[in-house]
């Protein structure tokens, strides 16, 4: 019989690709949605990936009445906990929003898992909870510390499931990615942002299309190859595929704990409650390498042929000139590492929007 995997922000971007990857590797998936920053046009893409429809449910974490039917009706093996808000500048300027949303509702979401006996998550957390002054690359072991309020959430987050796994048994993996970019090779789901996109990439290709006029490069004297931004790009089908190894880590053996690398706490988070061992882990998912603006410019360039305007800017208050992850602990904890290219991955974010504008 196949176990069934909740995923709450199941139809946002890596939320559906994650889907399909679950599908493919023999999971039954259940999407959970409130649709506020995604569609049902993702569930048709899904449809037309998988040649079927996984149960859908419109719903808000926030929700206890529905969070309680839906846990109690379905018998889940495990959670990839993906919903919640996500923007970087949104959340400094409605940081009472973002707590409300991404921690508040995951308390709401938390309690209800627990009532249901449900103890096993994959947390969708985020490279934000590293500090400003760290050296590179990042690794779990780099100091944790938020500029803003999407990081907190985060970061605030990752504590609770520390507390959980130390007084609940819970099992919990919670993946700190970087960049992520790209869509489905078959160009039926990808990245959909509403409104002005607050992501690189996705500003890039509305110049492609000739949905804005040019590119703001805030800053070309920054110690990098060419004085522009290096950040670290992973390719959404790799970021999807780093969650199936996170929960196929935590269902095939629940009573061994991970090996705890991470600094905070510096106690060993491992429960030996109920009569289990159970465990935390935040693991870094990012390629290792880092991609600058001008370079991802050109890459979107010689994915569509088109020129990119662009214009040189001051820098941005708080920006640094690079982020990048080292990704070791993910191949040696979860034997996942990357398989496609920032190129293939701007070609296939290239097609998704070309096929569907």
């Amino acid at each position: 019989m196949k176990k069934t995997i909740l995923l709450t922000g199941g139809l946002g971007y890596i939320g559906s690709h994650t889907c399909v990857v679950l599908e493919q590797a023999g999971f039954r998936t259940v999407l959970l949605d409130n649709l506020s920053n995604s569609s049902l046009s993702s569930l048709d893409g899904i449809e037309r990936i998988l040649g079927y429809r996984p149960v859908f449910y419109d719903a808000d974490i926030r929700d206890r009445g529905a969070m309680a039917s839906l846990l109690k009706s379905n018998d889940f093996a495990g959670v990839i906990h993906f919903a919640g808000l996500k923007a970087v500048g949104e959340s400094v300027e409605s940081p009472f929003e973002y707590y409300n949303n991404n921690i508040q509702g995951s308390f709401v979401f938390f309690e209800e898992m627990e009532r249901t006996g449900l103890r096993n998550i994959v947390f969708s957390s985020s490279a934000t909870v590293y500090a400003a002054d760290n050296t590179l690359p990042l690794t779990e072991a780099s100091k944790l510390g938020t500029t803003n309020s999407y990081g907190t959430s985060k970061l605030t987050l990752e504590f609770v499931l520390r507390d959980l796994v130390s007084a609940k048994a819970w099992n919990a993996i919670a993946l700190r990615y970087f960049n992520p970019i790209g869509a489905h090779a078959s160009g039926y789901i990808g990245e959909r942002p509403k409104g002005v996109p607050n992501n690189l990439l996705p500003y890039i290709l509305d110049v492609a299309i000739g949905k804005r006029e040019r590119v703001g490069v805030y800053g070309d004297d920054y110690d990098t190859v060419d004085g522009t931004g290096v950040r670290d790009y992973i390719d959404v089908n790799d970021l999807a595929e780093a969650h199936l190894a996170a929960i196929q880590k935590l269902l095939a053996s629940p009573t061994t704990p991970l090996p705890v690398f991470s600094p905070s706490p510096p106690a060993p988070l491992l429960s030996e409650e109920m009569g289990a061992k159970s465990s935390f882990q935040a693991i870094n998912i990012g390629t290792g390498q880092g991609t600058s603006v001008l370079e991802m410019i050109e890459n979107v360039r010689l994915a569509s042929g088109k020129s990119i305007p662009y214009a040189i800017l001051a820098r941005r208050p708080g920006d640094l000139g690079s982020v990048y992850a080292d990704p070791s602990l993910a191949r040696e904890l979860l034997g996942w590492e990357v398989k496609r290219s920032v190129r293939e991955a701007v070609g296939s974010s290239w097609k998704f929007v070309h096929d569907n504008r």
